[in-house]
Order: structure tokens, then C-alpha cells, then sequence
């Protein structure tokens, strides 16, 4: 007989009073829901590591939803972000991602929507291990292993942006292809180089190789 499957643990930041327990009770048909009305109670509890998601909104009490990204990714935890936000510009969007979210909702949405964005970014994606050099990767794992610190997580923006160079390390990628396999839904390509500025600092600065005019390939740490 086959142990149940564990229901995946959520942290929710939600501080509307209509809305935040009309979401709880709908996501927690499919998750273990907390939900915090306060941005510095959700980084608090968010530090823990006891969550294997966090849905923050970005406007709330203390600090928003954006700045508990920042401070979450400056601390290298790597949990799973999906911002909800009434902001839905393409600069507001890419504001959210260069802080560390790894995907977003504009209010108002569709709870189908958001458990397809949450299933999206809990999909195990593992493959085999690589060898980037001196690194030890396994895309999709959500980590690479540096040969001087150990493990490093990374994001799932970060994990499958570096999935998609170790797949192919021959092969130049245009940031067009990549905004488009790695961020689909609209953000500009100023993004790519934003994502690859976050790899090359957790990592080696030649781990990506620009090549002028064309885009990015694995380089050669």
C-alpha cells in the first residue's frame, strides 16, 4: 500500500479583508494554507523554511509583498514566489521578477489561473546531473553545487534559465528565445539580462557566455 501523498504546505499574504479568506479557503482545497495579513510576519515566517510556496500580495502593511521578495532572495531562499498584484504594467511586472518572484497574477484573477501558475512552479522538472566545470548542476533541482560553498539554491526562473543553456552548451540563445521559453508572458528582454546577472553573481561571472549580437551560450567557468 502506497503512503498518501504529502499536500504541499502554502504561505499566503493577503491583507484585503473580503478577499483574503474567499482565496484561503479556495487554495486550501489543493494546499496547507497559512495566510498573514502583514509583510514583516510573512518574511518572519517565510524564513523558517517551512513552506514549500508563498503567494504574496504586493500591496500589504510593514513591508510589501516586493520587499519580502528581496529580502527572502538576499537571504538565498529559494521558495517558490508567485506575486499577486493589481499593478499590471510591463514595468510593474518586471519590477516583481528583478525582485525575485518567480511568477505573477493581475488582480482580478481567476483561481484557476493562480493553481496552474502554482502547479507550474512545483512541477518537477529534475534531469541529469552536468558537470558546468568546476559545478555540479542538476536542472530543474532548484540548486547548483559550488566547488568552494556547496550547495547555492536557485530560483525557478534561474533554475530554468540555466536549464535552457546546459541543454544545449553549443548553442547561442537569442534573449527573444529565452524571454520566451523562460518568462512567457510578456516581460521585456531587459529581463534575460537581468536573470543572467543574478546567475553570474550566486555562481561565476563566466559561467554565462554573452556573445555580442546574438545573445547568451554556457560559457566555460
Amino acid at each position: 500500500m502506497t503512503a498518501p501523498t504529502r499536500r504541499l504546505s502554502l504561505l499566503l499574504l493577503e491583507d484585503d479583508p473580503r478577499l483574503a479568506p474567499v482565496v484561503a479557503e479556495l487554495l486550501s482545497d489543493v494546499y496547507d494554507v497559512t495566510l498573514v495579513g502583514d509583510g514583516a510576519v510573512a518574511l518572519e515566517r517565510a524564513l523558517t523554511g517551512e513552506f514549500d510556496l508563498l503567494v504574496l500580495d504586493r500591496r500589504v502593511p510593514t513591508l510589501d509583498g516586493l520587499e519580502v521578495v528581496r529580502r527572502l532572495r538576499a537571504r538565498h531562499v529559494a521558495t517558490p514566489v508567485l506575486l499577486l498584484t493589481a499593478l499590471g504594467t510591463t514595468a510593474d511586472l518586471v519590477a516583481g521578477l528583478d525582485a525575485g518572484a518567480d511568477d505573477y497574477v493581475v488582480k482580478p484573477f481567476e483561481l484557476d489561473e493562480v493553481l496552474a501558475r502554482l502547479r507550474a512552479l512545483t512541477r518537477d522538472h529534475t534531469g541529469p546531473q552536468k558537470q558546468l566545470g568546476a559545478w555540479t548542476y542538476r536542472p530543474g533541482s532548484g540548486e547548483i553545487h559550488s566547488p568552494y560553498s556547496g550547495r547555492i539554491p536557485l530560483t525557478v526562473r534561474e533554475d530554468a534559465l540555466l536549464a535552457m543553456l546546459a541543454g544545449e552548451p553549443d548553442r547561442v540563445f537569442s534573449r527573444a528565445q529565452i524571454l520566451a521559453a523562460v518568462f512567457p508572458h510578456g516581460e521585456a528582454e531587459g529581463t534575460v539580462d537581468a536573470y543572467v546577472h543574478y546567475l553570474r553573481r550566486k555562481t561565476d561571472r563566466d559561467l554565462i557566455e554573452t556573445v555580442r549580437g546574438r545573445g547568451y551560450r554556457l560559457g566555460h567557468p
